[in-house]
Protein backbone atom coordinates (compact mmCIF):
# COMPACT_ATOMS: atom_id res chain seq x y z
CA UNK A 1 0.00 0.00 0.00
CA UNK A 2 1.66 3.18 -1.30
CA UNK A 3 0.55 5.50 1.93
CA UNK A 4 2.29 8.41 -0.33
CA UNK A 5 -0.67 7.85 -2.78
CA UNK A 6 -3.30 7.77 -0.08
CA UNK A 7 -2.29 10.78 1.42
CA UNK A 8 -2.18 12.56 -1.64
CA UNK A 9 -6.00 11.39 -2.14
CA UNK A 10 -7.24 12.38 1.14
CA UNK A 11 -5.44 16.35 0.51
CA UNK A 12 -7.39 16.19 -2.73
CA UNK A 13 -10.77 14.31 -1.33
CA UNK A 14 -11.20 17.49 0.90
CA UNK A 15 -10.24 20.05 -1.49
CA UNK A 16 -12.70 18.88 -3.53
CA UNK A 17 -15.42 18.53 -0.76
CA UNK A 18 -14.60 21.83 0.53
CA UNK A 19 -14.27 23.75 -3.12
CA UNK A 20 -16.84 22.32 -5.25
CA UNK A 21 -19.89 24.52 -3.90
CA UNK A 22 -18.09 27.48 -2.76
CA UNK A 23 -17.61 30.30 -5.66
CA UNK A 24 -14.04 29.53 -5.74
CA UNK A 25 -13.67 26.80 -8.28
CA UNK A 26 -12.91 23.05 -7.50
CA UNK A 27 -11.42 22.06 -10.70
CA UNK A 28 -9.30 24.67 -10.65
CA UNK A 29 -8.94 24.07 -6.96
CA UNK A 30 -7.51 20.02 -8.17
CA UNK A 31 -5.80 21.13 -11.59
CA UNK A 32 -3.44 23.50 -9.05
CA UNK A 33 -2.77 21.08 -6.37
CA UNK A 34 -2.47 17.93 -8.47
CA UNK A 35 0.21 19.56 -9.95
CA UNK A 36 2.04 20.44 -6.63
CA UNK A 37 1.32 16.98 -5.67
CA UNK A 38 2.70 16.11 -8.63
CA UNK A 39 -0.73 13.60 -9.37
CA UNK A 40 -1.44 14.04 -12.99
CA UNK A 41 -1.24 10.87 -14.41
CA UNK A 42 -3.56 8.72 -16.28
CA UNK A 43 -4.93 7.13 -12.49
CA UNK A 44 -5.33 10.93 -11.30
CA UNK A 45 -8.17 11.90 -14.17
CA UNK A 46 -10.18 8.73 -12.77
CA UNK A 47 -9.67 9.86 -9.30
CA UNK A 48 -11.02 13.05 -10.19
CA UNK A 49 -14.10 11.08 -11.61
CA UNK A 50 -14.89 9.10 -8.38
CA UNK A 51 -14.17 11.84 -5.49
CA UNK A 52 -16.54 14.70 -7.54
CA UNK A 53 -19.24 11.52 -7.33
CA UNK A 54 -18.54 12.03 -3.68
CA UNK A 55 -19.29 15.70 -3.72
CA UNK A 56 -22.67 14.60 -5.51
CA UNK A 57 -23.84 12.45 -2.77
CA UNK A 58 -22.59 14.65 -0.23
CA UNK A 59 -25.30 17.64 -1.70
CA UNK A 60 -28.10 14.74 -2.25
CA UNK A 61 -27.74 13.57 1.16
CA UNK A 62 -27.97 16.93 2.63
CA UNK A 63 -31.42 17.60 0.42
CA UNK A 64 -32.50 14.50 0.92
CA UNK A 65 -36.10 15.63 1.70
CA UNK A 66 -36.63 17.55 -0.77
CA UNK A 67 -35.48 15.79 -3.59
CA UNK A 68 -36.90 12.73 -2.08
CA UNK A 69 -40.07 14.42 -2.17
CA UNK A 70 -39.79 15.91 -6.05
CA UNK A 71 -38.99 12.17 -6.86
CA UNK A 72 -41.80 11.16 -5.18
CA UNK A 73 -44.11 13.49 -6.89
CA UNK A 74 -42.72 14.42 -10.36
CA UNK A 75 -45.52 13.04 -12.04
CA UNK A 76 -48.62 14.11 -9.50
CA UNK A 77 -47.43 17.20 -7.97
CA UNK A 78 -47.65 19.93 -10.47
CA UNK A 79 -44.99 21.90 -7.77
CA UNK A 80 -42.91 19.05 -8.71
CA UNK A 81 -42.78 18.67 -12.15
CA UNK A 82 -42.55 22.57 -12.21
CA UNK A 83 -39.06 21.75 -9.94
CA UNK A 84 -37.65 19.35 -12.35
CA UNK A 85 -38.63 21.47 -15.70
CA UNK A 86 -36.32 24.16 -13.83
CA UNK A 87 -33.57 21.84 -13.44
CA UNK A 88 -33.53 20.43 -17.17
CA UNK A 89 -34.23 24.16 -18.42
CA UNK A 90 -30.97 25.13 -16.75
CA UNK A 91 -29.32 21.99 -17.72
CA UNK A 92 -29.88 21.59 -21.04
CA UNK A 93 -27.40 24.42 -22.46
CA UNK A 94 -24.54 22.79 -20.30
CA UNK A 95 -25.33 19.20 -21.95
CA UNK A 96 -25.01 20.42 -25.32
CA UNK A 97 -21.79 22.82 -25.36
CA UNK A 98 -20.36 20.42 -22.75
CA UNK A 99 -20.23 17.77 -25.32
CA UNK A 100 -19.12 19.97 -28.06
CA UNK A 101 -16.53 21.42 -26.56
CA UNK A 102 -15.28 18.78 -24.04
CA UNK A 103 -12.15 18.02 -26.01
CA UNK A 104 -10.85 21.46 -26.54
CA UNK A 105 -11.59 22.64 -22.98
CA UNK A 106 -9.39 19.25 -21.46
CA UNK A 107 -7.08 19.89 -24.10
CA UNK A 108 -5.85 23.58 -23.68
CA UNK A 109 -7.96 25.26 -20.55
CA UNK A 110 -6.56 22.51 -18.18
CA UNK A 111 -3.37 23.95 -17.01
CA UNK A 112 -2.64 26.21 -13.93
CA UNK A 113 -2.46 29.38 -15.72
CA UNK A 114 -6.00 29.43 -17.26
CA UNK A 115 -7.61 28.51 -13.85
CA UNK A 116 -5.71 31.98 -11.91
CA UNK A 117 -6.77 34.07 -15.27
CA UNK A 118 -10.07 32.71 -13.96
CA UNK A 119 -9.67 33.14 -10.60
CA UNK A 120 -8.70 36.58 -10.91
CA UNK A 121 -11.57 37.68 -13.88
CA UNK A 122 -14.44 35.72 -11.71
CA UNK A 123 -13.13 37.68 -8.55
CA UNK A 124 -13.23 41.22 -9.97
CA UNK A 125 -16.93 40.14 -11.55
CA UNK A 126 -18.19 39.15 -8.07
CA UNK A 127 -17.30 42.39 -6.61
CA UNK A 128 -19.07 44.40 -9.56
CA UNK A 129 -22.41 42.00 -9.30
CA UNK A 130 -22.22 42.25 -5.33
CA UNK A 131 -21.58 46.13 -5.55
CA UNK A 132 -24.66 46.70 -7.89
CA UNK A 133 -27.97 47.45 -6.79
CA UNK A 134 -30.04 43.85 -6.23
CA UNK A 135 -33.29 43.89 -7.91
CA UNK A 136 -34.63 41.10 -6.29
CA UNK A 137 -37.59 39.79 -8.52
CA UNK A 138 -37.90 36.37 -7.34
CA UNK A 139 -37.16 35.36 -3.77
CA UNK A 140 -37.56 31.66 -3.92
CA UNK A 141 -36.57 29.49 -6.86
CA UNK A 142 -39.81 27.65 -6.60
CA UNK A 143 -40.92 30.72 -8.37
CA UNK A 144 -38.97 31.07 -11.21
CA UNK A 145 -39.90 30.41 -14.53
CA UNK A 146 -38.66 28.82 -17.37
CA UNK A 147 -36.45 31.91 -18.91
CA UNK A 148 -35.18 32.63 -15.55
CA UNK A 149 -33.91 28.80 -15.38
CA UNK A 150 -32.41 29.06 -19.45
CA UNK A 151 -30.70 32.01 -18.05
CA UNK A 152 -28.72 30.27 -15.15
CA UNK A 153 -27.98 27.53 -17.50
CA UNK A 154 -26.44 29.65 -19.69
CA UNK A 155 -24.20 31.22 -17.16
CA UNK A 156 -23.37 27.87 -16.08
CA UNK A 157 -21.87 27.65 -19.41
CA UNK A 158 -19.49 29.66 -18.54
CA UNK A 159 -17.73 27.78 -15.91
CA UNK A 160 -16.69 24.87 -18.19
CA UNK A 161 -13.63 26.85 -18.08
CA UNK A 162 -11.27 25.82 -15.33
CA UNK A 163 -11.17 27.99 -12.74
CA UNK A 164 -14.48 30.09 -13.16
CA UNK A 165 -16.49 28.16 -10.76
CA UNK A 166 -20.04 26.39 -11.35
CA UNK A 167 -21.24 27.47 -8.05
CA UNK A 168 -19.80 31.09 -8.54
CA UNK A 169 -21.29 30.85 -12.43
CA UNK A 170 -25.00 29.91 -11.35
CA UNK A 171 -25.22 32.19 -8.21
CA UNK A 172 -24.09 35.19 -9.69
CA UNK A 173 -25.49 34.90 -12.84
CA UNK A 174 -29.08 34.56 -10.87
CA UNK A 175 -28.64 37.48 -8.88
CA UNK A 176 -27.85 39.59 -11.96
CA UNK A 177 -31.17 37.64 -13.30
CA UNK A 178 -32.85 39.03 -10.39
CA UNK A 179 -32.80 36.14 -8.57
CA UNK A 180 -32.17 36.58 -4.06
CA UNK A 181 -28.78 35.47 -2.77
CA UNK A 182 -30.95 32.84 -1.08
CA UNK A 183 -32.73 31.76 -4.02
CA UNK A 184 -29.79 31.90 -6.30
CA UNK A 185 -27.75 29.63 -4.15
CA UNK A 186 -30.23 27.27 -3.39
CA UNK A 187 -30.97 26.89 -6.86
CA UNK A 188 -27.09 26.53 -7.84
CA UNK A 189 -27.65 23.45 -4.86
CA UNK A 190 -30.14 21.86 -7.08
CA UNK A 191 -28.93 22.08 -10.30
CA UNK A 192 -25.34 20.57 -9.60
CA UNK A 193 -26.85 17.33 -8.93
CA UNK A 194 -28.17 16.86 -12.72
CA UNK A 195 -24.85 18.44 -14.00
CA UNK A 196 -22.53 16.67 -12.01
CA UNK A 197 -23.99 13.18 -12.34
CA UNK A 198 -24.04 13.96 -15.94
CA UNK A 199 -20.61 15.11 -16.53
CA UNK A 200 -19.42 12.17 -14.09
CA UNK A 201 -20.92 9.48 -16.17
CA UNK A 202 -19.78 11.07 -19.49
CA UNK A 203 -15.72 11.03 -17.72
CA UNK A 204 -16.33 7.56 -16.85
CA UNK A 205 -17.15 6.46 -20.29
CA UNK A 206 -14.43 8.53 -21.41
CA UNK A 207 -12.20 6.70 -19.41
CA UNK A 208 -13.78 3.22 -18.51
CA UNK A 209 -10.51 1.67 -19.50
CA UNK A 210 -8.51 2.74 -16.62
CA UNK A 211 -10.70 1.74 -13.94
CA UNK A 212 -8.50 -0.92 -11.86
CA UNK A 213 -9.55 -2.87 -8.93
CA UNK A 214 -6.11 -2.39 -7.13
CA UNK A 215 -6.60 1.33 -7.08
CA UNK A 216 -9.69 0.84 -4.92
CA UNK A 217 -8.25 2.13 -1.98
CA UNK A 218 -6.89 5.21 -3.10
CA UNK A 219 -10.49 6.07 -4.65
CA UNK A 220 -12.19 5.33 -1.60
CA UNK A 221 -10.00 7.74 0.70
CA UNK A 222 -10.86 10.36 -2.01
CA UNK A 223 -14.42 9.86 -1.97
CA UNK A 224 -15.02 9.52 1.50
CA UNK A 225 -13.17 12.56 1.93
CA UNK A 226 -14.93 14.45 -0.75
CA UNK A 227 -18.36 13.51 0.89
CA UNK A 228 -17.30 14.42 4.56
CA UNK A 229 -16.11 17.92 3.53
CA UNK A 230 -18.73 18.41 0.59
CA UNK A 231 -21.52 17.98 3.23
CA UNK A 232 -19.48 20.36 5.91
CA UNK A 233 -18.91 23.05 2.73
CA UNK A 234 -22.92 22.71 1.51
CA UNK A 235 -24.27 23.29 5.88
CA UNK A 236 -21.44 26.10 5.72
CA UNK A 237 -22.18 28.36 2.95
CA UNK A 238 -26.23 28.14 4.13
CA UNK A 239 -25.40 29.49 7.28
CA UNK A 240 -22.92 31.94 6.16
CA UNK A 241 -25.05 33.57 2.74
CA UNK A 242 -27.68 34.75 5.01
CA UNK A 243 -25.45 37.16 6.94
CA UNK A 244 -22.57 37.85 4.15
CA UNK A 245 -22.07 38.77 1.11
CA UNK A 246 -19.80 36.83 -1.39
CA UNK A 247 -17.14 39.77 -1.33
CA UNK A 248 -14.81 37.46 0.99
CA UNK A 249 -14.76 35.06 -2.08
CA UNK A 250 -13.70 37.19 -4.20
CA UNK A 251 -11.13 38.73 -2.71
CA UNK A 252 -9.51 34.91 -2.27
CA UNK A 253 -9.78 34.39 -5.74
CA UNK A 254 -8.24 37.73 -7.02
CA UNK A 255 -5.19 36.40 -4.35
CA UNK A 256 -5.20 33.10 -4.81
CA UNK A 257 -5.10 33.46 -8.58
CA UNK A 258 -2.52 36.13 -7.95
CA UNK A 259 -0.26 33.62 -6.16
CA UNK A 260 -0.70 30.78 -8.98
CA UNK A 261 0.28 33.45 -11.28
CA UNK A 262 3.30 33.62 -9.57
CA UNK A 263 4.60 30.32 -9.12
CA UNK A 264 3.58 29.70 -12.88
CA UNK A 265 5.83 31.85 -13.99
CA UNK A 266 8.45 30.90 -11.60
CA UNK A 267 8.53 27.40 -12.97
CA UNK A 268 7.75 28.00 -16.57
CA UNK A 269 4.64 26.43 -16.36
CA UNK A 270 3.07 30.15 -18.57
CA UNK A 271 5.81 29.61 -21.38
CA UNK A 272 4.38 25.97 -21.58
CA UNK A 273 0.75 26.84 -21.58
CA UNK A 274 1.28 29.82 -23.96
CA UNK A 275 3.33 27.17 -26.36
Amino acid sequence: MDLILLLKALILGIVEGLTEFLPISSTGHLIIAGNLLDYTDEQSKVFEIVIQLGAILAVCWHFRARVGKALGGWRSDPVQRHFWSLLMVAFLPTAVLGVLLHGFIKGYLFNPVSVAIALIGGGLLILYIERRPAPNRVTAFDDMDWRDALKVGFAQCVAMWPGVSRSGATIMGGMCFGLSRQAATEFSFFLAIPTMFAATLYDVMKNWQSLRLEDFPVFAVGFVASFIFGLLAVKALIRFISRHTFVGFAWYRIVFGGVVLLWAWQTGQITKALG
